[in-house]
């Protein structure tokens, strides 16, 4: 069964990958004096602020923050749990609702219509394989903002997971940046424009993206 087979396939390159890596020195390079200033407002605070629950806004991050909690609730020591250490330094690059639909359905061929369902087919491949993706998506140790983000093109972040990601700055006026993963024969997510800089001012940052990064060739 396929799915079992991608599960198994990110289950063996969370075992490779061991724990959270220092991210790379254009990462750093955030990680100032400055940075001391900021706030200390968790990225789980915001991402709870709308009252937790499954909605019809497939344009939101319901599904992200089920999935972060989820893992959180199980493996309480999980380092997804740095997302509710708000003096902690991270930069997350979140997945709307819909990029999780489309990821869902290429993994079993089914479109479902809700965003329950969605995330219960995901969490059929059980809370390490989405611990293992959740964690692709953060880069520890630095809060980078979008500006910083537009002059990186070419810049290899290394993730919590133990991957990289690589930003492809295509249009930098129009803010169209493009994070290139480990899965060569799929689309490449995109930093969502209008959904830059979310929890700006505090160690811990985010930034909307369209399509879920893949941490291995799925």
């Amino acid at each position: 069964m396929r799915i079992r087979s991608i599960a198994a396939s990110l289950a063996t390159t969370a075992l490779l990958a061991g724990a959270i890596v220092v991210p790379t020195t254009a990462a750093q390079a955030e990680s100032s004096p400055a940075q001391k200033a900021l706030g200390n407002r968790s990225l789980a605070k915001v991402l709870t602020s709308d009252g937790n629950r499954f909605d019809r806004n497939w344009g939101d991050y319901d599904i992200v923050t089920e999935a972060a909690l989820a893992v959180i609730k199980a493996k309480p020591n999980s380092p997804v749990s740095v997302l509710t250490k708000g003096t902690v330094p991270v930069t997350a690059f979140i997945p709307n609702d819909w990029s999780f639909r489309k990821l869902a359905k290429d993994l079993t061929g089914t479109r479902f219509t809700t965003e329950r369902q969605v995330f219960n087919a995901l969490a059929g491949l059980g809370i390490d394989t989405i611990e293992t993706v959740l964690l692709y998506h953060v880069v520890p140790g630095a809060t980078i903002d979008s500006k910083t983000a537009l002059g990186a093109d070419g810049v290899k972040l290394t993730t919590a997971q133990g991957g990289t990601i690589t930003v492809d700055v295509i249009y930098p006026r129009l803010r169209i940046v493009q994070l290139r993963d480990q899965d060569p024969n799929a689309i490449d997510p995109f930093l969502n424009p209008t959904a830059l800089d979310i929890n700006k001012g505090n160690k811990q940052i985010a930034h909307g993206i369209v399509l879920v990064l893949r941490p291995v060739d799925l």
